[in-house]
């Protein structure tokens, strides 16, 4: 079984990173460029998800998604939010239609 709480541990580790080095981390210097940076990685790495999807194959995938995850996860650290957030907003939906969800976000 893969350990669930992995996310809580990447949020950790991002919250903490964000005032280090930028030289000694990728984290510091995403932040010490900014939120354009950051949204531009998260750009890329979407584009790159999608490609792997495009030619199937699966471990590509897996780590293209593995790197649009961490750079979401970077996001929500820039706006002080973590992946409890996310993961609240997820459990909040559970059970939910989606063609429901959605309209409920219409009033």
């Amino acid at each position: 079984m893969i350990d669930t709480k992995i996310l809580r541990r990447l949020s950790e580790t991002i919250a903490a990173r964000k005032q280090a080095d930028p030289a000694s981390s990728y984290v510091a210097s995403l932040f010490g460029q900014g939120h354009a940076a950051i949204l531009k990685k998260i750009a890329e790495e979407s584009a790159e998800t999608l490609l792997a999807s495009k030619d199937g194959d699966k471990l590509h995938i897996v780590r293209e998604t593995a790197d649009l995850w961490f750079h979401c996860l970077v996001l929500l650290a820039w706006h002080g939010l973590t992946s409890d957030d996310v993961l609240s907003e997820l459990r909040r939906r559970e059970g939910i239609s989606g063609v429901d969800e959605k309209a409920s976000r219409k009033k």
